[in-house]
C-alpha cells in the first residue's frame, strides 16, 4: 500500500511539474530588429496622399503588395497600351515554359500590319508586311516603342490569332487574381469589353517584376532602333528619376493619358498606376508625386523570417519536448515611418499541442496590426516533422493532460524593436 501511495504521489508531482512547464511561450521574431524610432519620429504627423486629377490611381508597395494610397482603385477604365504589360507577361510565361523561343522567326501578317502598322494613328514598330522578325525584337518593339504591330504579331505567333491570344490573356488574369479585368486584344485598342482597374494593373505589374525579372529589364530601356528608325520610350520618368525602371504608358481618346510606373530606392520598391489624366506631362508629374510621397512617408520591415521559430510551446506525446512554430515565407509589413514600435503581433494557436505533426502543417494564424487595424495575416506552421513518442511517453503525458485546462492560449507579443 505504501509503495502504491508513493507511486501515485510521484505521478501527481510529475503532472504538476508538467503543468508549470506546459504554458505556451509568446512568439519572438526570428531576426533582430532595428533600433526603436525616437519619440519625435513616433509622434510625427502623417500627411494625406496627394490629390490627383485622374480617373483612378494606386500606390502599392511591391514587397508586401499593400495598397498605401488610392483613389477609385477598382473603377473600370480602359487600359490603352498599358494592356501590353499583360501581353508581355504572357509572352514571358510562354518563353519560360519553352513553348516559344526568343529567336523564333515571327511572320508579320496583313492583320498585324494593317491593325498596328505605319498606316494607323497608333504606336507602331514600322514592321514590314509579310516579313519575318525575331520574337525578341518584337518584344523589344512592343515594350520600348509600344508597337501595336509588334503586339499583334506576337499574339498571332503564340496563339494563332489575336482573339485566341486574348482568351489566353484572360486565363492568366484569372490566375493572377485580376478580378475586374477583361481583354479582347493584345495592343490596347479601344473596345467595349476591354477594361481593367488601377488596382488590377498594379497587381499585374507586381507579378511581372516578381515572376520575370530579366524580361522586366526591357522596360528600363530608353530607346530602340528597328529597320533604321529609332524611337524613344514614352515613359518620361526614365529620364527624370534614376530610380524608375518601368513600366508602361498608355493613351487613346477613351482612356486619356495613363502610366504604370515602378521605382526602387535602396531596398524598397513602389508601384504606381495613374489612369485617365489630361496629358503626357500631367501623368508623369502625378506619378512622380506619388512615388516621392510613398518613399518619403512609408517604410518596409521584415518582422519574421521564413523557417525560423516564432514560438516553441510544449509538445505532448511526442519524441520532442517542444514544437517549433513559424511561417513558411518572410513576413514583411509596410507602414508609415516612425510607427514601427506601435505594431502588435498575435498568434491564434491551440492551447496545447499533441503529436504527431507533419512539416508545414498549418496550426494557427499570425496577425500583425497597427492601431487595431489588420496589416498582415499569415499561417503558422510546424517547422519540422514531429512524430509520436514511445508508449511510456504517451502514457505519462496522457496522465498529465488530465490536469491541464483545454482553454486556448492566445500568445501575443509586439515585434521586437531592439
Amino acid at each position: 500500500m505504501s509503495y502504491r501511495l508513493n507511486l501515485l504521489a510521484t505521478v501527481l508531482l510529475t503532472a504538476c511539474a508538467g503543468l508549470a512547464a506546459a504554458q505556451t511561450p509568446t512568439p519572438t521574431p526570428a531576426t533582430p530588429k532595428p533600433a526603436a524610432p525616437t519619440p519625435a519620429a513616433i509622434n510625427a504627423p502623417m500627411p494625406p496622399p496627394p490629390t490627383l486629377d485622374a480617373k483612378s490611381w494606386v500606390l502599392m508597395d511591391y514587397n508586401t503588395g499593400q495598397i498605401l494610397a488610392s483613389s477609385n482603385p477598382d473603377e473600370r477604365v480602359e487600359p490603352a497600351s498599358i494592356t501590353k504589360i499583360m501581353t508581355s507577361y504572357v509572352v514571358s510565361a510562354e518563353l519560360a515554359a519553352g513553348k516559344v523561343k526568343p529567336d523564333d522567326e515571327v511572320f508579320i501578317s496583313e492583320n498585324a500590319w494593317r491593325g498596328g502598322g505605319a498606316g494607323t494613328d497608333g504606336s507602331t514598330s514600322f514592321l514590314a508586311l509579310n516579313s519575318k522578325v525575331k520574337l525578341h525584337d518584337l518584344l523589344m518593339g512592343m515594350i520600348v516603342q509600344s508597337g501595336n504591330d509588334s503586339a499583334i504579331a506576337l499574339a498571332e505567333h503564340l496563339a494563332g490569332s489575336e482573339a485566341v491570344f486574348a482568351d489566353l490573356m484572360n486565363e492568366y488574369a484569372k490566375r493572377l487574381g485580376l478580378s475586374n479585368t477583361h481583354f479582347v486584344n493584345a495592343s490596347g485598342l479601344s473596345a467595349p469589353e476591354h477594361y481593367t482597374t488601377a488596382h488590377d494593373i498594379a497587381t499585374l505589374s507586381r507579378a511581372l517584376i516578381r515572376d520575370f525579372p530579366e524580361d522586366y529589364k526591357i522596360y528600363a530601356i530608353k530607346e530602340f532602333e528597328w529597320n533604321g528608325i529609332k524611337q524613344h520610350n514614352r515613359n518620361a520618368l526614365l529620364w527624370r528619376d534614376a530610380a524608375v525602371d518601368g513600366i508602361k504608358t498608355g493613351h487613346h481618346s477613351g482612356a486619356g493619358f495613363c502610366l504604370a510606373a515602378s521605382a526602387k530606392r535602396d531596398n524598397e520598391r513602389l508601384i504606381t498606376v495613374v489612369m485617365g489624366t489630361k496629358g503626357e506631362k500631367v501623368r508623369a508629374d502625378m506619378t512622380q508625386e506619388l512615388l516621392n510621397y510613398g518613399f518619403r512617408f512609408y517604410e518596409t520591415h521584415k518582422l519574421y523570417s521564413a523557417d525560423k521559430p516564432v514560438a516553441e510551446p510544449t509538445l505532448w506525446k511526442g519524441q520532442a519536448d517542444t514544437i517549433a512554430l513559424g511561417v513558411s515565407e518572410d513576413v514583411l509589413v509596410t507602414l508609415p515611418r516612425g510607427r514601427y514600435a506601435d505594431l502588435k503581433a498575435a498568434m491564434d494557436v491551440p492551447g496545447r499541442f499533441v503529436a504527431p505533426y507533419t512539416k508545414g502543417q498549418n496550426v494557427g494564424t499570425l496577425r500583425i496590426t497597427l492601431d487595431g487595424k489588420p496589416l498582415v495575416e499569415r499561417p503558422i506552421v510546424a517547422l519540422q516533422e514531429y512524430p509520436e513518442g514511445g508508449f511510456m511517453r504517451r502514457l505519462g503525458d496522457g496522465i498529465m493532460l488530465w490536469f491541464k485546462s483545454d482553454e486556448a492560449v492566445q500568445p501575443s507579443k509586439q515585434p521586437d524593436t531592439r
